[in-house]
């Protein structure tokens, strides 16, 4: 997994608890899920269980499941796109 270096603004943003990476295996706190994203290397994101009802967040799972299946070898759930359009949608369900 690779280590991605966000900006100032979004450092913030994950110290809020509301979204936050990490290239560090973690436990992950109550009434959240983590989600691998990456398209080569993989990013470990750890968001609040809230999102997976979110109508965007639910079309981008739908997407992968047709795209890709959830067959991972990591056995976690993994969604192989650019980690930007993931930090954008999930800063898209925070507004919401």
């Amino acid at each position: 997994m690779g280590i991605h270096i966000f900006p100032k603004s979004m450092y913030t943003k994950l110290a809020t608890g509301r979204c936050q990476s990490s290239s560090h295996v973690i436990d992950v706190p109550k009434g959240h899920f983590s989600v691998y994203v990456g398209e080569n290397s993989l990013k470990r994101f750890v968001d609040p269980l809230a999102y997976l009802k979110h109508p965007s967040f639910q079309s981008l799972l739908n997407l992968v499941e047709e795209e890709f299946g959830y067959a991972h070898p990591m056995g976690g759930l993994t969604f192989p796109c650019m980690e930007e359009i993931f930090i954008e949608l999930v800063q898209n369900i925070q507004l919401t």
